[in-house]
């Protein structure tokens, strides 16, 4: 999964979400920082309305939970997610000592990213792609 910081800096970047069963998220409140939930149509549902996402927590999962804005929540984006982000920039994933690198390529140059986690070197490719369309 990818770290809490690099969700972060995507968030901040402007990575944008749209919820589905099977995404993982964190929620914005210092009592929940080390939980992470899952949304899902029988436990949390995305429901939208004209003012915006709403996270809605269905019976009694979260039980003190009814609900969260979407703009309080962090998505923790899977590696197939952020694999599919970087589109037709995805050149190539391999391990080398211990890490692994994601080769993408980005105004026709080439660029590695490293990390021990493979989410977390995708999402450090994505990072760069957003900041470089800025």
């Amino acid at each position: 999964m990818i770290s809490t910081d690099l969700a972060t800096e995507l968030r901040e970047a402007g990575l944008v979400w749209n919820p589905v069963d099977g995404d993982q998220f964190r929620i914005d409140a210092p009592e929940l920082a080390s939980d992470v939930f899952t949304v899902s149509t029988m436990t949390i549902e995305a429901r939208e309305y004209p003012t915006g996402t709403i996270l809605g927590f269905n019976g009694t999962t979260e039980w003190a939970l009814d609900s969260v804005a979407i703009e309080d929540a962090l998505w923790l984006p899977r590696e197939d997610q952020l694999r599919a982000l970087l589109r037709s920039s995805f050149r190539a994933l391999r391990r080398v000592d211990g890490a692994y690198e994601v080769e993408v390529e980005v105004l026709g140059r080439t660029r590695v990213f490293t990390d021990p986690d493979p989410a977390d070197a995708y999402g450090r490719a994505l990072l760069a792609l957003i900041e470089l369309s800025r």
